[in-house]
């Protein structure tokens, strides 16, 4: 999705691309709409700079929904850890609550034993060294509870850390989704505001190709896998896009190649600015099937290169996944996985 129009030639540029730029470009609020009465290219190239900004909003909400996804995850494994501790210090409890009822029985309880009475073993060993008949067994089984309950203590900080830092990645992207939606709604108005014969010049625009390419022969894939992921994402040929989605019934750019490479057995990241770094960068006149094509500097859209010079990429909304040039707009990298 994005721009494809009168895009001026760019180079490889391997520094640029990181995520934290696309979280202050998300955020962007829309230019003004053009005046009804502006030419029709005018609204046209307003088109396309909405799609370009909700491309980039859309990079940065897939970056945040897949950290929620991890930040979730990680709770979960701090609620389990954290749930196995508690069920050894119940245990330990048990352990000493044995040994206290043994000497009641035997004449009496042992101060170093007031523990089970407090709920504060920690205070209690501050003193209990002062005691002389804590015996050397019940010093090491305190100490044991002791330290037991300080894991415990940094376990649940840790998981609170990690759900305050969920709620923050949910309230990112729900902020990145409006954002999105707002612009990709301005951007089909405008779209369907233009006569059709327009429309239709939209459409064949965002499909040309530089003709200051390198030659590009029909070559085949450089392993199995590229192999398997470009017959996973010509089986998606005119699924439709659906910002957001990795498919199979729908896809966003990045979605669409995570989820062919995925088919061939491959975990590629959720985004366009993470999958160029998914593998080894080659120069575009040696791009073979399954490479990852990534346009513009800031690495904002990624199509799969089929050969013969065309890439199947998912464009934008109205636009399914197809087919272009490889040259439709200015390349920055290729990634080959």
């Amino acid at each position: 999705m994005g721009s494809h129009r009168r895009l001026a030639p760019s180079g490889f540029d391997r520094g640029a691309g990181a995520a934290v730029g696309f979280l202050s470009v998300a955020a962007t609020a829309l230019c003004a709409v053009p005046a009804a009465s502006a030419p029709y290219d005018d609204t046209r190239a307003e088109v396309d700079r909405l799609y370009e900004q909700a491309e980039k909003a859309t990079e940065a909400y897939n970056e945040a929904d897949e950290r929620a996804d991890e930040l979730r995850e990680e709770a979960g494994t701090a609620r389990d850890r954290i749930a196995r501790q508690q069920q050894r210090i119940n245990s330990m409890r048990e352990s000493l609550g044995s040994l206290a009822g043994a000497q009641y029985r035997s004449g009496g309880l042992d101060p170093s034993l007031a523990l089970l009475l407090s709920d504060d073993p920690e205070d209690y060993l501050d003193r209990a060294s002062r005691l002389d008949r804590v015996t050397a067994r019940q010093a090491g089984e305190l100490k044991n509870l002791q330290d037991a309950m300080r894991e415990l203590a940094q376990d649940r900080e840790e998981a609170a850390g990690k759900l305050r830092e969920l709620e923050k990645s949910r309230r990112t992207v729900a902020v990145h989704k409006k954002s999105v939606e707002r612009k990709l709604a301005t951007a089909r108005r405008l779209l369907n505001s233009l006569p059709e014969a327009e429309r239709a010049a939209y459409d064949r625009a965002s499909r040309s190709g530089r003709g200051d390419l390198p030659y590009l022969g029909n070559a085949t894939a450089a392993s199995g896998r590229g192999a398997a992921a470009v017959a996973a994402a010509r089986s998606v040929v005119g699924r439709p896009y659906v910002w957001g989605a990795n498919g199979p019934s729908g896809f966003d750019c990045s979605g669409l190649t995570q989820w062919s490479y995925a088919q061939a057995g491959v975990s590629l990241p959720r985004t366009s600015q993470a999958q160029r770094y998914a593998g080894r960068q080659v120069p575009l006149s040696e791009a073979r099937p399954g490479d990852l094509v990534v346009y513009r500097d800031d690495a904002s859209h990624v199509g799969m290169y089929m050969g013969n010079g065309q890439v199947i990429h998912a464009p934008y909304p109205g636009a399914p996944v197809r087919y272009d040039p490889v040259g439709m707009m200015p390349v920055s990298s290729v990634t080959r996985v």
